[in-house]
């Protein structure tokens, strides 16, 4: 089944609900947003020769044009392959060069380096003409095996892989939102202040099935300030956010004495997200956090910590669940396992293994990359965790980021939650370096906190008092900021640079 007809259903049922704003102000019912998609279906094909398989780029920022162009990709039955906005052109370049699209939507005039396509501006009068367009009265008919988006991972240690995701795929996904992570009400919102061309944007499709509305910020991206006001404004907010993005939002709503009225679902991931964040986040906001640990390789889909248990501060071992990713998605297994791919026992540490529906069909054009990562029907994250006896599954580290100091393992996410209970410590990322006595030793980068003064002793101390002697940092370096790439995450390839 094509990913569209659950537009094309909506618009059937709902067609004058408002479906897409920018900032407070609607540009379109469910009845226009599907008449667009299927305008610039019909057009795709009649103007620019799409055909079924064929690949589109969308290089665009969030703006109401976003949604409409990707559900008109899907209905032309061709396949989506977004790019995130804050790409360089020559990334985006590549990316259009490996994937062999034959089109590209862009937001902007100044797209030059973007050769071996059509580029069509979503501002221009060529994009007006796409719209235009007779529509198509349905949308092509797909398989479940039938490629949809084409996701191009965030490439930290390397050029980036394009991780084939199907029509398949992405219906299991957004059942798994619905068995396992929130339930959109009528008339909820969903805010997109996270890149369309990631997350946020695999999210628009349950909110479309739902018939929610779609709002992108007047300022095209991430303003605490901003975010604050739509919450309010539409009362019932549901939102995907990187942990970076929540920390930042719960800092300014506790400065300016807010309580995040109608953010009623923040959903976050992405990256990790601190325990002592969480509990911050949780005791400004209450009990509207969700968080969902996943991959490009299994969408969104591998575990979700509910928000029961985000806010539950009754059970016994409340704050070691808080710290964990949750359980698994009800569409996957999950296993914890040693090299052989066999199950470990409750609370051994080994690599993260997923089989089930959301599972990647593979990597474009890279049978060797594929043969690696997926075996026997099992997706190798490259992720370090431990399952407990109740299912829950606790992130230790990246396998490539594992210190090994004197021939035992430190988990450089322990470290970084231990530092981050200083009051003095905003930021941390913690790296191995080498050394010719230990094999490695612990280092850890720190962002003070404006006017904190913080010296390496306090930290020691504060290290030692909760986390055992050999594991605390060797070596502290201070820094204004820690290099991030345009997910939010920390690029510890950078960081590993300066040893």
């Amino acid at each position: 089944m094509n990913l569209a007809l659950w537009l094309w259903r909506t618009a059937q049922r709902s067609g004058a609900t408002p479906a897409l704003f920018e900032g407070t102000t609607c540009v379109a019912t469910y009845r226009e947003f599907a008449d667009q998609s299927a305008a610039i279906a019909a057009s795709l094909a009649a103007l620019h020769d799409i055909a079924p398989g064929d690949r589109v780029a969308l290089f665009l920022k969030n703006t109401p044009a976003y949604l409409p162009a990707l559900v008109g990709i899907w209905a032309a039955g061709a396949v989506a392959v977004p790019i995130n906005a804050k790409l360089h052109a020559k990334e985006a370049a590549h990316i259009i060069a490996d994937s062999g699209a034959k089109l590209c939507f862009v937001d902007g005039p100044g797209e030059d380096e973007l050769p071996g396509c059509i580029r069509i501006d979503t501002g221009s009068d060529a994009f007006a003409r796409l719209l235009a367009h007779t529509p198509v009265a349905d949308p092509v008919e797909r398989r479940v095996d039938d490629l949809a988006w084409l996701f191009y991972t965030s490439g930290t240690t390397g050029r980036p892989k394009g991780v084939m995701l199907t029509h398949g795929n992405l219906q299991a996904m957004t059942y798994a939102y619905l068995a396992d992570v929130d339930e959109p009400r009528p008339g909820c919102a969903s805010v997109y202040a996270a890149p369309i061309s990631h997350g946020a944007g695999l999210y628009s499709i349950v909110h479309i099935l739902r018939g929610s509305a779609h709002v992108v910020p007047a300022s095209h991206g991430f303003d605490s300030d901003e975010l604050l006001a739509l919450g309010r404004h539409f009362g019932d907010v549901s939102l995907f956010a990187a942990p970076t993005m929540v920390k930042r939002l719960v800092d300014h709503a506790k400065s300016h004495g807010l309580s995040g009225e109608g953010l009623n679902t923040i959903i976050y991931g992405g990256g990790p997200m601190y325990l002592a964040d969480i509990e911050d986040a949780v005791a400004t906001f209450g009990p509207r956090f969700i968080q969902i640990y996943g991959q490009g390789e299994s969408p969104m889909t591998i575990t979700t910590l509910r928000r029961a248990a985000v806010a539950d501060r009754q059970h016994p071992r409340w704050r070691e669940r808080l710290a964990s990713v949750g359980t698994a998605h009800s569409c996957v297994e999950v296993r914890v396992a040693d090299e052989a791919g066999q199950p470990l026992p409750p609370g051994e540490t080994g690599e993260i293994l997923v089989r089930g529906a959301t599972v990647m069909h593979g990597y474009w054009n890279n049978p060797g990359a594929t043969a690696d990562t997926v075996r026997d029907g099992w997706l190798w994250t490259g992720d370090l965790g431990a399952l407990d006896a109740d299912g829950y599954l606790t992130l230790k580290d990246r396998s490539k980021d594992v210190i090994i100091s004197g021939g035992t393992n430190i988990y450089p996410r322990e470290v970084e939650e231990a530092l981050l209970t200083h009051p003095g410590v905003s930021e941390v990322s913690v790296i191995g370096r080498p050394d010719p006595d230990w094999g490695e030793i612990v280092v850890a980068f720190i962002v003070p906190r404006a006017g904190a003064d913080i010296s390496e002793a306090e930290l020691d101390d504060h290290c030692v008092s909760s986390i055992a002697r050999f594991k605390r940092p060797k070596t502290y370096v201070f820094v204004e900021s820690l290099p991030k790439n345009n997910y939010g995450k920390v690029l510890k390839t950078e960081l590993r640079t300066l040893f």
